[in-house]
């Protein structure tokens, strides 16, 4: 008896097992190799704890070791991050794709001393801003084939971070306490590794998800244009909203 409901049930599920096999190599096929990408999301920077020994912004709120006079800020690293967009181009062979694509993130953080002020109590006051300009170069693994139902996929790369960095306001010198107008500024680019892990839903040849980027990068030689630290840890975690068109 239940040999015979058995042989039933493959002869009924047989031709729906087929045709959904036919359906996907037949969607897989019609799926074009080329996606052009958008994201919109938010990137955060590495939090205090986690920071690179002589990083500006660390220095900036505890004053590095062997600087006497040396007053700290008050800010919050937090309050670097912020919206994130870019865009990709992604090429798929098989479950493989590569891509290139480029991001912009920009934050200007106010800052004040965090124990002096001048003689009337005002604030001594600095705008600190950081602006980055990803370039990364990935590869990804797709578990499911281009064109299935949901397309997850995990990645990695290298990105090249281009990068400005300025502290412009009022200062207070280290040997005499005098209050003095001031612009530190330096830029340049930084190289690292990313790794990304995301989902994607195809809806005829658009594709709709959401991803996660980590990516790690120093920037160095800061200390020669008068910050206080050598070093400014580009680290952290990008998340993503991404919509692309696929051909």
């Amino acid at each position: 008896m239940r040999k015979g409901l058995l042989f039933t049930l493959m002869l009924v599920l047989a031709p729906v097992v087929a045709q959904a096999q036919i359906h996907q190599v037949s969607s897989s096929s019609s799926v074009g190799n080329s996606t052009v990408q958008f994201d919109l999301g938010y990137f955060a920077l590495k939090p205090l704890d986690s920071r690179v020994d002589d990083d500006v912004l660390l220095n900036d709120l505890q004053c590095p070791p062997g600087i006497g006079a040396c007053q700290p800020l008050l800010f919050e690293i937090g309050d670097f991050n912020g919206f994130h967009f870019g865009g990709e181009y992604l090429y798929g062979v098989g479950m493989f794709e590569v891509g290139v694509g480029v991001g912009y993130t920009q934050r200007t953080v106010p800052s004040i001393y965090a124990h002096l002020t001048h003689s009337n109590g005002s604030e001594i006051e600095q705008d600190l801003k950081l602006r980055t300009v990803p370039v990364t170069f990935t590869g990804r693994f797709l578990p499911l084939p281009r064109g299935s139902v949901v397309e997850p996929y995990v990645g990695a790369g290298l990105a090249a971070i281009r990068w400005k960095y300025s502290e412009v306001g009022e200062f207070v010198d280290a040997v005499d306490d005098s209050i003095f107008p001031a612009r530190f500024v330096d830029d340049g680019v930084a190289l690292g590794p990313t790794v990304l892990f995301g989902i994607r839903v195809p809806v005829s040849n658009w594709t709709f998800g959401g991803e996660a980027r980590w990516q790690k990068a120093e920037a160095k030689g800061l200390l020669e244009q008068g910050f206080l630290g050598d070093k400014l840890d580009l680290g952290g975690w990008t998340t993503n909203f991404h919509f692309g068109f696929r051909f």
